[in-house]
């Protein structure tokens, strides 16, 4: 955020804190001090009292040089999770889909400018994909993300498309502006959303909406597949139809849940979106 745009109850050391956090990641479980104050633009003496801070709470151990986070910190997510209904509701037709299909399922939410991972089944296959619960994402060159965005308001998805990175991470990604416009709003047209080698080379994936009572959209889920196993054209014929059948039943299952009177938040993904009724299943 913009100095100039931060609020005057914003604490800019709390944020810093939190970034600090953020610096370790699957690919850097470890981090020395000089590490954590690059990667977070910290001066050295800084990254060190927020590194002790935490090591005194517990969230991060200290090994000589060495800074790891400790399995404490998964507390400042449990609350986010404890109360997250859609992703126990998902779980089991994620499994169910991952049965028919064979291949890998998620269910995923709008967080900022992200899609994040709320629920995941993998398939069963000797190698899979490292993506886990909490895995983030540009959610413009995501199935997921672009099925989300495709439903919010024209005002809240052009703020989107205005800040968006559109750097290419493949040679298949969008990068302009005005081409990933018309991509959503075919994708809202048709009610779904196939994303082919722009996130990574060989990875295709297919996602929908999943929406709530009231019809917005509050999260989507996926098929990943290898684009050597699966065409685009097999995608939309053999595992699209599963793919809404299963979306169906994830939104019966929250109607029920919400009118029971309990609630079943989306999480900070929530957003308002512009309802539209879900197409028909295509046809092969």
């Amino acid at each position: 955020m913009p100095a100039a745009a931060r609020a005057p109850h914003f604490v800019r050391s709390f944020e810093r804190g939190l970034a600090v956090i953020r610096a370790f990641d699957a690919e850097h479980p470890e981090l020395t001090l000089a590490e954590v104050a690059r990667t977070c633009g910290l001066t050295r003496a800084a990254a060190r009292r927020f590194l002790l801070t935490l090591v005194d709470l517990g969230y991060v151990h200290a090994d000589g040089r060495a800074f790891r986070l400790t399995p404490r910190v998964l507390e400042l997510g449990y609350s986010y999770l404890a109360g997250f209904s859609l992703a126990q509701i998902a779980e089991p037709h994620l499994e169910q889909l991952v049965d028919r299909t064979r291949e890998s399922s998620s269910l995923c939410v709008l967080d900022g400018d992200d899609i994040v991972y709320v629920a995941r089944v993998p398939a069963r296959r000797i190698m899979t994909a490292a993506i886990t619960v909490g895995t983030r994402f540009p959610a413009h060159v995501t199935s997921v993300g672009r099925v989300i965005l495709a439903h919010l308001t024209e005002e809240e998805r052009e703020s989107r498309l205005a800040r968006a990175d559109l750097r290419p991470l493949t040679p298949r990604t969008i990068t302009d502006e005005g081409l990933l416009r018309a991509e959503l709003d075919k994708v809202r047209a048709r009610g779904y959303a196939i994303v082919d080698q722009e996130l990574e080379e060989g990875l295709r994936s297919v996602a929908a909406p999943v929406r709530d009572r009231s019809g917005e959209v509050v999260a989507a889920v996926n098929i990943p597949v290898h684009a050597s196993r699966n065409t685009v054209a097999s995608v939309r014929r053999e595992l699209l139809p599963h793919l809404l059948d299963t979306v169906a039943g994830i939104e019966a299952d929250l109607g029920m849940a919400t009118g029971r009177g309990r609630a079943a938040s989306p999480g900070t993904g929530t957003h308002r979106s512009s309802s539209s009724p879900r197409p028909p299943a295509p046809r092969p």
